[in-house]
Formats: structure tokens, sequence, C-alpha cells
């Protein structure tokens, strides 16, 4: 059987490696496991305190002569196993102190990553809204300045229209300018143009 001291066990907390979600539980199963065999080593000692007592008592009751040495006996047994049991639910409780102050350690540690973590994705999405918000905000006065190009040029082409007609061009002469050739008084055949 490993001895095991409450200095074993409360060195021991630390080196218990942490997951995301606190302990190992193999390693703290395992931890529990070592305290369990102790406590029931001292249980089964303190059973055969008892047992001796209860020896000590029968024999104190047969042999009146040797009363003193065994009452002292049994008052030094009894003071030993009372001073086992204390010091047993002493370490009991400083065991489930420190545990539950490091549970409530780790809670409040989760807990602030939480809040933390809420308040960045808040602000990734505020961020994201505003950036929506100004990429509409730019698409809108795209459109507006599209439009605005669109209208100018359309009332471009409405100028152009209202415009005088082009005079009329004597193609016979812009054809003997080009060429230099002069065209056939032969009007063309209607039906090779």
């Amino acid at each position: 059987m490993i001895d095991l001291t409450p200095l074993d066990v409360r060195k021991k907390r630390g080196d218990f490696r942490k997951g995301m979600r606190g302990y190992d539980p193999q390693e703290v199963d395992a931890f529990l496991e070592l305290v369990a065999e102790r406590m029931d080593g001292l249980v089964r000692e303190n059973l055969a305190f008892r047992d001796r007592c209860d020896a000590l008592e029968e024999r104190v009751a047969s042999q009146d002569g040797r009363e003193r040495a065994v009452q002292e006996a049994l008052v030094t047994a009894q003071t030993l196993r009372e001073e086992i049991q204390e010091q047993a639910r002493r370490e009991a409780d400083l065991i489930r102190r420190e545990a539950e102050e490091e549970s409530r350690r780790l809670r409040d540690e989760v807990l602030a990553q939480a809040r933390e973590a809420d308040g960045e994705v808040r602000r990734e999405v505020e961020l994201r809204r505003q950036e929506i918000r100004e990429l509409e905000r730019m698409r809108a006065r795209f459109f507006q300045a599209y439009r605005g190009l669109l209208e100018r040029e359309m009332d471009a082409l409405g100028v152009r229209e209202e415009q005088a007609p082009l005079p009329d061009v004597d193609l016979d002469e812009v054809t003997r300018g080009r060429y230099g050739k002069r065209p056939s008084s032969n009007p063309p055949d209607s039906g090779s143009i």
C-alpha cells in the first residue's frame, strides 16, 4: 500500500492536466481511487484498533490485577482512534474545501472566458453589420451616380434628336470627290441597288 499524507494530496492538486472542461477525468478518477484505497487502509486500521480495544476489555474483565494497565491501554487506544478519526475528518474537510474552491475558480474562469468570447462575437457581428451598411451606401451612391450619368447621356441624345435634320447630300458629288470619277449619266438600274 502506498503511504499518502495530506501534503501529498495538496501537492497532487496542481499535477492534474487541464482539458477544455477542467481536469482530466481519468487522472482525477485514478487519484480518487488512490485516496479511497488509503482511506480503506485507515478504516481497516481503525477496525483493528477497535478489535484490539475489545480484546483488551475482555482481558481487563478476566484479569483484575492488570486493570489499571489495561485501562490505560484502552484510553490510549481510544485516544488514538479519535485522533485518527479527527485527522481523517480534517483531511477530508480540507480536500472538500480545496475541491470546492478549485471548482469555483474554474467556473469563474470559464464564465469570464465565455463573457469575453460573447463580447468578441458581438463586436464582430456589429463590425460586419457596419461593413454591410457601408457597402449598401456605396452601392446606392454608385447606382445614383450611374443613373445620373445615364440621364445626362439620355438628355444629350434627346438634344441631338431635336437638332435640325442633316442637309441632303448629293451622293454623285460625294462619290466624284472621293473617287475622282464622274458617275455615268445613265441612271443606275433599280434592280442592281
